[in-house]
């Protein structure tokens, strides 16, 4: 069998710095836009060094009913203060915050995963209810 996996960790955002806070309306209207936004540190700030750092968030929706997840977005967070002269001598840093829009005509799970480079992934999930 041909099979890779690793762990996804999850905890409360509220006591957990590499947990992605997900913002959307829980209420949407069937095929209108909207917008989602997801960061991590909300509560309490992840560090952003060249050292330890947000790489990467992804949004994906899974809707009711169906089978498989579509990806929504996949963001690359690279300015983490590193330059030619070393670790952290850049004036240059990503924020891991990030806005997606998007429609749908279903109800679904939005999971957002982020990605630390020293402490790996992490997620969390919201149900939004299409009108």
């Amino acid at each position: 069998m041909n099979e890779y996996t690793f762990p996804i960790q999850s905890a409360d955002w509220k006591t957990e710095k590499h947990v992605p806070v997900i913002d959307v309306q829980k209420k949407i209207k069937a095929g209108e836009h909207f917008k989602v936004a997801v960061s991590v540190g909300k509560e309490i700030p992840h560090p952003n060094t060249t050292e330890h750092h947000i790489g990467l968030i992804v949004l994906t929706f899974h809707p009711d009913g169906e089978k498989f997840p579509y990806e929504i977005g996949r963001f690359a967070l690279v300015a983490h203060g590193s330059s030619a002269k070393g670790p952290n001598t850049s004036t240059v840093y990503s924020i891991p915050e990030v806005v997606c829009t998007f429609k749908t005509e279903k109800s679904g799970n939005i999971l957002a995963i982020s990605y630390c480079n020293i402490h790996g992934f992490w997620s969390s999930s919201v149900h939004i209810d299409v009108m």
